[in-house]
């Protein structure tokens, strides 16, 4: 049996970064997580991706990102459980969970926090003709690994969230030709993205194809052609393309979550933005899985949830007794 004072399900950034933040109240943390590695979306499905909003990095590589969350939590020692998910959780007195994976390794912890980001996801597919038979590596992919893969190829990238909008303005000077298709002719992502997008279209470095839908795809063998739908107009055109890439964001399953007797909101678990907390005292939920009045997805916003938790969560095992971080330096380094 694995004994801690938090287990942390989930070992995303906002999970990594939560060690940190528990590291410096002294309490120890222990995370599970149902991959094989830690990094949860950015290591799994965009390890390449460059981010925007992490602040003090004018960009950052998801993968550098996690690497870099992955050395701070290091002096605090946590532990991993890495490729098992949570099946079960039992509550046994005040401040005792047991929680046991679908290996049967059981942890027991004082606290419970939910950082599983959108919990066990898969790629929304497009209703798109022909779809299928170009996917397994034959030129349709719902996620980027590696841009290297695409250098110099014919790229079509449909969606207009934030994802789509980072990967076009990335991979305009990577790809030989690249179209952005979207539906609308608003985005949903960061205006200082939308606006990069579209100087790039008047600057001739992708082409821009709005208020339009995918339609087919075609290809001997692999895929050789994208057609689109003019949405008003009803007017076709075919792009020619090696690879084509639908973000249409991921559709969550909280899978045995939901079956916690927590408060659930549209796939998402419902906490008091005091600290984070859900409706059980001892279990806590943080980044993109919980849900309240104007909740935005951001990493940054997981790591504030993340240091408000933690703080919750020292109260919560020790009620009454305040602490005061200390720490001190040696060589230019900080020991807490």
């Amino acid at each position: 049996m694995i004994s801690t004072d938090i287990a942390i399900i989930g070992a995303g950034p906002v999970g990594l970064f939560a060690i940190f933040e528990a590291g410096l109240l002294k309490m120890r943390c222990h995370l599970i997580d149902y991959l094989p590695q830690v990094g949860g979306q950015l290591s799994e499905i965009y390890p390449k991706k460059p981010i925007y909003d992490i602040p003090g990095y004018p960009t950052v590589l998801a993968q550098e990102l996690i690497d870099n969350l992955v050395e701070q939590a290091k002096p605090f020692h946590p532990g991993y459980t890495l490729g098992e998910r949570i099946e079960g959780l039992e509550k046994r007195g005040e401040q005792d969970f047991v929680l046991t994976t679908n290996m049967g390794t059981i942890i027991e912890a004082k606290v419970v926090v939910i950082a599983g980001g959108l919990g066990c996801f898969e790629p929304r597919k497009p209703a798109v003709a022909g779809l299928e038979q170009f996917e397994n590596g034959k030129g349709v992919n719902y996620m980027i690994l590696d841009p290297e893969k695409y250098r110099g190829q014919k790229m079509v990238i449909a969606g207009g969230g934030d994802s789509a909008l980072d990967w076009a303005i990335f991979l305009a000077d990577v790809v030989e030709e690249l179209t952005l298709v979207h539906r609308s002719e608003s985005f949903r992502g960061a205006p200082d993205s939308v606006n990069k997008v579209m100087e790039l279209a008047e600057s001739g470095k992708i082409n821009l194809i709005l208020n339009s839908n995918l339609n087919s795809v075609s290809g001997s063998g692999k895929l050789e052609n994208v057609e689109v739908i003019h949405n008003r107009s009803l007017e076709v055109t075919n792009i020619s393309a090696d690879h084509l890439i639908p973000l249409f964001g991921l559709s969550p399953k909280l899978g045995p979550i939901e079956q916690w007797n927590l408060n659930i909101n549209k796939s998402a678990i419902e906490v008091n933005t005091d600290d984070y907390s859900t409706n059980i005292p001892g279990i806590y939920a943080i980044g993109d899985i919980n849900t309240y009045t104007n909740k935005l997805k951001l990493i940054l916003c997981g790591f504030h949830e993340a240091a408000l938790m933690s703080h919750s969560a020292y109260q919560y095992m020790n009620p009454g007794i305040k602490y005061t971080m200390k720490y001190t330096t040696v060589n230019g380094v900080a020991e807490f």
